[in-house]
C-alpha cells in the first residue's frame, strides 16, 4: 500500500492553526473526521492522548507522527499539518516540530498501511524530502513530493529487500535463573537493537512460565549464526554445527549492539554437540555461575511458598504449629507444616538435584537429590540437627554432577546392545552409590563446619553485624541481579535455613532499594531524566516494592557510572540499618507485601520500613547530584 493510498487532498492541512500539543493533535484529529475516515472522533482523540502517555511521537528533527489503532477508525487514512513557526510537541530532541503526519489505523485491518507507515519514517529521515515539504505551495504539489519519493524508492527497495534476505536471519535465547526480569528485558533489548539496525531477528525466551516464541527446527536451519544470552541451563542439542554466541544473559542488556554485530559478521565458532545430552562444555563460559544458578532458580518456589507459609502461621502465635502450647491452631499447624515440614525440606535435595543435572543432564538428578537429602538428614555430630544444610546441598550437587558424568565416562564403552540399560540401570545404580557414599563420609565434617560458621555469625554484634549488613546491601545492588546479588540472595536463604532471620531480612530490604530510590530521583529530578524515564520510574516503584532489584536495569543500562553508585549506596545503608535494628523476618521473598510477617511487632516494622525509606532516599538524591540537569527534557 502506497503513502498516497492513505494520505489525500482533504486529510491535509498545509498551516495548522495550533500552537501547543493538544491543539494540534485536536486539529488533526477534526481533519481526519471531517474526510469521513472515523466512527468515534472523542474516542480516537483519547486513543491517540493514551498513546502519548507511553511516550512521545515527536521523533526530532521537526518531526511528529502521532498515531494510534482503534476500533474508532472508519478505514485506515493519514493526516498532515505543517506549521512554520514550529509546535513545542515534547519532541525527544528537544526542538519544535513543524510537519505532522497522523496515522489512524483501524482495529482488525491487515498490516498494509503499518509497511506505509514503516515507509514514511524512513522517507521523514530524507532532509531534502522534509524541505520539500516545507516549502511545498499547494495540496496537490505535496502529494506530488511523496509520490515522487515512493517511486524513487520502489526500484532500490526490492534489491535491499533481497539483499536482507541473502544476508541470513539470526536467532536468539534468552534466559536467566528466575525466569523473569533479566530473560525479557534481554529479550526486548535484542529486538528493538535488530530493529535499528536493520536485522531480522527472532528470540525464544526460556521465562519462569515456561519456553516462548520457541525456535522451529527450520529457522534454526536457516539462520546465519544463534545468540544464546542465558544464565542457566538452556536446550543446546538443537545448534549442533551451527555459529553459537554463548554469552551471560546481561551481555544482551548492556552490550547488544557489540553482540548484534558479532553474529552478523558471524564471529562465532561452531557448536559441536556429543548427542547425549547438552555438552558439559556448552556451560565453559561461566559454568560453576550456570550450574549454581540453575540449582537456586528451581529451588525458589520451595524457598519462597514454603518460607511464606510459615511466616503466616505465626500470624496465630510463634508456638501455633506446637500441640502442646496454648496458642495451638489447627490451620496455622497445617500451614507451618506444608511450609517448614515438606516444602523446607525438599528445598536443598532441589537445589543439589538441580545443580548435578545442570552438570550430566537428566541421569545425575537422582544421585543430586539423594545426595542433597543426606546432607539434611545425616549428620554424625552428637546435638547437631539438619545436617551441614545448605553448604551439604551444594557440596553434594557438584559432587553427584561431576561423579555421574564419570559413571557416564565409566560406561561409554559397552557393546551397542547394552545402551538401553545404560540410563534405566547402570548410571542410577553406580552414581547414586558413589555419591552416597561420598556424602555419608564428608558430610559429618561438613556439619561441623555448618553449624560453626552459624555459631559465628549469630554470635556477631555490634559493629560487626552492621558492616556484614552493609556488605550484603551493595552485594544486593552492584551488578542488579547478577551473580553478585544472587550469592547474596543465595547467603541469606543458607542462613533462613539455619533459622537466622535477620540476614534475609536485610538482604531483602537492600534488594527492594535500587528501583524504589530511582523511581523516586525520576520523580523528585524530572529534568535529568527524559520523559520515558520517568515514565519507566511509575514500573520501577512497583518492581522495587515487589523485591525485583531488575527494575532498575533499564536505567543502569542507560546510564551505569551513575545510577550504579547510587544504588550501591543506598542499599548498603539500609542493609546496615536492617542488621543494626535487629529486624528478623522467615518470608524469604515478597517486598512489602510480607512486612507484616516481620518480628517483633508494629515498633519493629516501622523499624524496617524506616531503613528502606532512608536508603531509598539516599539513592535518589544521589542519583539526582551524580546526573546532569538538561533542561530540555523538563
Amino acid at each position: 500500500m502506497k503513502i498516497t493510498d492513505l494520505l489525500r487532498e482533504e486529510t491535509i492541512i498545509l498551516d495548522v492553526q495550533s500552537k501547543s500539543k493538544p491543539d494540534i493533535l485536536k486539529e488533526l484529529v477534526t481533519q481526519l473526521d471531517e474526510a469521513g475516515t472515523l466512527n468515534d472522533k472523542a474516542s480516537f482523540m483519547a486513543d491517540i492522548l493514551a498513546r502519548e502517555e507511553q511516550s512521545t511521537t515527536g521523533i526530532g528533527d521537526g518531526i511528529a507522527i502521532p498515531h494510534a489503532k482503534s476500533a474508532a477508525v472508519k478505514k485506515p487514512a493519514i493526516a498532515f499539518g505543517r506549521s512554520t513557526e514550529g509546535i513545542d510537541f515534547e519532541s525527544l530532541d528537544g526542538q519544535p516540530a513543524h510537519i505532522f503526519f497522523m496515522i489512524a489505523a483501524s482495529d482488525g485491518a491487515n498490516n498494509d498501511h503499518l509497511e506505509a507507515l514503516s515507509r514514511l519514517a524512513t522517507f521523514l529521515m530524507d532532509d531534502q524530502f522534509r524541505e520539500k515539504l516545507l516549502a511545498a505551495t499547494s495540496k496537490e504539489e505535496l502529494l506530488a513530493i511523496v509520490n515522487e519519493k515512493e517511486v524513487e524508492v520502489d526500484g532500490p527497495e526490492e534489491v535491499v529487500e533481497e539483499a536482507s534476505q541473502t544476508a541470513g536471519k539470526i536467532l536468539a535465547v534468552t534466559a536467566c535463573p528466575t525466569g523473569i526480569a533479566h530473560t525479557f528485558m534481554a529479550a526486548e533489548k535484542l529486538s528493538e537493537t535488530a530493529k535499528k539496525m536493520g536485522i531480522s531477528i527472532k528470540v525464544e525466551t526460556n521465562g519462569s512460565s515456561g519456553v516462548k516464541n520457541r525456535l522451529t527446527d527450520a529457522e534454526i536451519a536457516e539462520a546465519d549464526a544463534i545468540i544464546v544470552a542465558a544464565d542457566t541451563k538452556v536446550e543446546m542439542a538443537r545448534f549442533n554445527g551451527k555459529p553459537v554466541i554463548q554469552i551471560p544473559v546481561g551481555k544482551a542488556i548492556y552490550e547488544t549492539e557489540d553482540i548484534l554485530n558479532r553474529a552478523v559478521n558471524i564471529d562465532a565458532p561452531i557448536y559441536k554437540h556429543d548427542g547425549k545430552g547438552d555438552d558439559e562444555k556448552t556451560e565453559s563460559r561461566g559454568g560453576f555461575y550456570k550450574h549454581l544458578m540453575n540449582g537456586v532458580s528451581n529451588m525458589l518456589p520451595f524457598v519462597v511458598g514454603g518460607g511464606i507459609l510459615i511466616a503466616l502461621s505465626f500470624f496465630w502465635g510463634i508456638e501455633s504449629g506446637n500441640p502442646d502450647s496454648p496458642e495451638y491452631n489447627a490451620f496455622a499447624a497445617m500451614l507451618s507444616e506444608i511450609g517448614g515440614g515438606k516444602a523446607f525440606f525438599l528445598m536443598v535435595p532441589v537445589l543439589a538435584g538441580f545443580i548435578a543435572s545442570s552438570i550430566a543432564d537428566r541421569p545425575a538428578f537422582a544421585p543430586g537429590m539423594v545426595g542433597g537429602l543426606i546432607a539434611i538428614t545425616v549428620t554424625g555430630v552428637e546435638g547437631a540437627a539438619g545436617g551441614s544444610g545448605f553448604l551439604g546441598g551444594l557440596i553434594a550437587g557438584f559432587l553427584a554432577g561431576y561423579l555421574t558424568l564419570f559413571v557416564k565416562k565409566m560406561f561409554s564403552k559397552l557393546p551397542d546392545a547394552l545402551e538401553g540399560l545404560k540410563p534405566v540401570l547402570f548410571f542410577p545404580v553406580f552414581s547414586i552409590a558413589f555419591t552416597g557414599l561420598a556424602m555419608m563420609v564428608i558430610n559429618p565434617p561438613l556439619t561441623k563446619i555448618y553449624t560453626g560458621l552459624t555459631s559465628f555469625l549469630e554470635g556477631l554484634g555490634g559493629t560487626n553485624v552492621v558492616l556484614v549488613g552493609i556488605v550484603l546491601g551493595a552485594m544486593m545492588a552492584i551488578d542488579l541481579g547478577g551473580p553478585i546479588n544472587k550469592a547474596a540472595y543465595t547467603f541469606g536463604i543458607a542462613m533462613l535455613d539455619a533459622q537466622n532471620f535477620t540476614f534475609i531480612a536485610a538482604v531483602m530490604a537492600a534488594g527492594m532499594v535500587p528501583p524504589l530510590g530511582i523511581a523516586l530521583a525520576t520523580t523528585l529530578f524530572k529534568n535529568r531524566f527524559t520523559k520515558q524515564e520517568r515514565e519507566a520510574g511509575k514500573t520501577a516503584y512497583v518492581l522495587g516494592a515487589c523485591f525485583i532489584t531488575e527494575g532498575v536495569i533499564p536505567f543502569a543500562a542507560a546510564d551505569p557510572a551513575r545510577v550504579i553508585p547510587a544504588s550501591v549506596a543506598g542499599a548498603a545503608v539500609t542493609g546496615g540499618l536492617s542488621m543494626f535494628f535487629d529486624i528478623a523476618l522467615r518470608a524469604p521473598h515478597g517486598g512489602v507485601f510480607v512486612m507484616g510477617l516481620v518480628e517483633g511487632g508494629i515498633g519493629s516494622i516501622l523499624l524496617y520500613a524506616l531503613a528502606i525509606v532512608i536508603g531509598t532516599i539516599v539513592t535518589a538524591l544521589l542519583a539526582g547530584m551524580l546526573k546532569k540537569n538538561n533542561p530540555q527534557l523538563a
